[in-house]
């Protein structure tokens, strides 16, 4: 075996042993991928530390970017049949029909490829079923096509946030403030970001926090739930 399909071989492995943390996967959807990985290993005998860098998903995120601005524009009936399918993403979206919306989202792009706001609405859907990496690719994806696109950035800040990445986060969340300084959603979100960040590095160096507290304290726990609520789904 060649050294490219080696380093091939290992990066599938790479990424579907990082899989095995998704949180959006059931313990029989678990159990089914590690005995995919532990076949793989057995017939290739390629170790995961042969994988190629940078790790596959990014591979995969510049191959879309790239073959995205060589496509053709879409043709006006497509752009309509596009934007059909959008609309009925979004109503999915507000009946909290999350897997349909991210179908419809597919849809969409499949007939209209470079609309960024359907790589958005779709990170959106993701970002509901709890696949924070897929929303951060389609957020990448939408910023690639509108670089000027603030939702875009919001939702990249709210899937980092999913991640407990809250760095990065704040990073996004403070561009989409910059491009849209009247939205008082992203402007909260900096500042909850802000305090997130804080508050982690004063754990680190403190005692642990009681999370009893919270959760039987109802005025703690009425702020908590704000917190975590998303204004950028808002007027999509």
């Amino acid at each position: 075996m060649d050294d490219n399909k080696r380093q091939l071989i290992g990066s599938i492995l790479a990424f579907l042993k990082n899989e095995l943390t998704a949180p959006y996967l059931s313990a029989e959807d678990l159990e089914g991928l590690e005995v995919a990985i532990q076949c793989l290993e057995s017939t290739y005998n390629v170790p995961t530390s042969s994988a190629a860098e940078p790790p596959l998903e990014e591979i995969y995120k510049t191959f879309l970017a790239t073959s995205v601005k060589n496509r053709p524009d879409a043709s006006d009936d497509a752009k309509k049949e596009a934007e059909r399918l959008k609309v009925e993403g979004n109503i999915a979206m507000t009946a909290q029909s999350y897997n349909e919306a991210l179908e419809l989202y597919t849809s969409a792009i499949s007939y209209d490829s470079k609309n960024a706001v359907y790589y958005c609405n779709r990170a959106a859907a993701y970002s509901k079923l709890f696949d924070h990496k897929s929303a951060i690719n389609d957020c990448k994806m939408a910023i690639e096509l509108d670089p000027k696109y603030s939702k875009a950035y919001g939702r990249l800040g709210l899937a980092y946030t999913g991640l407990d990445d809250y760095q990065k986060a704040l990073e996004n969340y403070r561009i989409a403030a910059q491009l849209d300084p009247d939205n008082d959603g992203y402007r909260n979100n900096v500042l909850l970001a802000e305090r997130k960040i804080n508050e982690t590095e004063q754990s680190s160096n403190g005692p642990n926090f009681d999370f009893n507290m919270v959760f039987g304290n109802p005025q703690l726990l009425s702020i908590a739930t704000q917190m975590l609520s998303d204004p950028t789904m808002q007027n999509m």
